[in-house]
């Protein structure tokens, strides 16, 4: 196992695309250099997109998650940024989970690029690398009342089901 401060590549290549609005955008792998975007992305997020993807209130992002983040080691965690011009506008990750076989999904876009198509080109790259990978599984935890997320996922193949986590929560998983 490749350490987490490595900066291996996936071999994923970066990827331009025109979005049906024509902006263009590019998915690609995230970068060590990429700190300073991903965290004004991160910062820019609205306070109910923040806490639909981390489930809780995060004001600020600590340099800790941002190194994690950003410093991928690309064989127990894969991330993908989707950029406009020189700003980060959404990201979408894959971690190992302890078997080896399967991950957890986290995916956020940002407030103004919502329903452009950003969130199923990052998932298009994201559901691929784990594939390649060697995973058979993709897992994540949705707030129930978080539809678009939901809705999004289910017409990917994401099967869902109460999670025993808590109320208000909702367990997402798709075999790959």
């Amino acid at each position: 196992m490749l350490s987490s401060d490595m900066s291996a590549r996936p071999a994923s290549p970066s990827r331009n695309h025109r979005l049906a609005d024509g902006r263009s955008v590019v998915i690609r792998p995230i970068r060590p250099e990429d700190e300073a975007a991903e965290r004004a992305f991160l910062d820019g997020l609205c306070t109910a997109t923040k806490q639909r993807r981390f489930m809780h209130l995060a004001r600020s992002v600590d340099e800790g998650l941002l190194r994690y983040f950003t410093h991928v080691d690309s064989e127990r965690h894969l991330a993908f940024v989707c950029e406009a011009g020189s700003a980060i506008v959404g990201d979408a990750r894959c971690v190992a989970n302890p078997d080896g076989r399967s991950c957890e999904l986290g995916i956020v876009v940002a407030d103004d690029w919502h329903h452009t198509g950003v969130a199923q080109l990052l998932m298009d790259a994201l559901l691929n690398a784990a594939r390649a990978r060697g995973f058979e599984r993709m897992q994540g935890i949705v707030l129930a009342d978080n539809r678009d997320m939901l809705d999004f996922t289910r017409e990917l193949g994401f099967e869902t089901s109460l999670a025993p986590e808590g109320l208000g929560i909702v367990r997402i998983e798709k075999r790959l």
